[in-house]
């Protein structure tokens, strides 16, 4: 679902991470930058695709 946002300006805070043969805790890890992002100040929402290479935008 894309993130709904309000007229500029607005900040925006970009992951990215590559994708390995070891993915052990990457999930845990991926749900604790969520509830961290959630718990700052003026969280809009958040948007993510992966595939070989993974992106997650904050708003």
């Amino acid at each position: 679902m894309i993130a709904t946002t309000p007229k500029p300006p607005y900040f925006a805070v970009i992951f990215t991470s590559v994708k390995s043969n070891i993915e052990k805790g990457y999930n845990d890890m991926a749900m604790k930058m969520v509830e961290l992002a959630e718990q700052q100040p003026g969280y809009l929402g958040y948007e993510s695709a992966r595939n070989e290479i993974g992106i997650t935008i904050s708003y």
